[in-house]
């Protein structure tokens, strides 16, 4: 491939991550070597996608280490954590990969975990090699404006406004 593409998957609506676990699947099946950064989720967060992905060759993990999400943990520490996740991410990515998909990622500057500024510098740096996905709700205009292809999931409707609590198999 002659060019690696900057992709943002964002929006209010369910398919984000899900969509990105595809396009992990395809890469895997023509032996790229694949990257994925889970931002705010733990390794023991559930999730039957990357129970699965685990097991394949070809894929690295990296996992937070707080579930900033869902866990009441104080903003300090989960900025603090998203930030060593960010480094150790940057330094992965440094070993060569086709694909690299940044999960959660664009939700982290509508909380302050990282600085925009920092995050746009290295994304206009990163390997001229590597694909890169960044996933997440409330991407920055700053951060759509330098993709390549953005992808919006609107919410129409969702069991969840009527009650129906988030289901293994479907939702994780």
């Amino acid at each position: 491939m002659s060019k690696r593409l900057l992709q943002i998957y964002t929006g209010q609506g369910k398919g984000k991550t899900t969509a990105a676990t595809g396009l992990i699947l395809r890469a895997l099946g023509w032996n790229w070597r694949v990257l994925l950064v889970r931002f705010l989720k733990t390794a023991d967060s559930p999730g039957g996608e990357v129970k699965l992905l685990r097991q394949l060759p070809g894929l690295d993990i990296i996992d937070a280490k707080l579930g900033g999400i869902y866990a009441g943990v104080e903003v300090d520490a989960i900025a603090a954590d998203v930030r060593r996740t960010f480094v150790r991410a940057q330094e992965q990515l440094m070993q060569g990969y086709d694909l690299a998909v940044f999960d959660e990622f664009n939700g982290l500057f509508r909380s302050n975990y990282l600085p925009l500024e920092e995050a746009l510098k290295w994304i206009d740096q990163r390997p001229a090699s590597t694909e890169l996905v960044l996933t997440g709700r409330n991407a920055p205009d700053e951060l759509i404006a330098c993709a390549d292809l953005v992808t919006s999931m609107e919410a129409v409707r969702h069991p969840y406004e009527q009650g129906v609590a988030a289901r293994q198999g479907i939702e994780f």
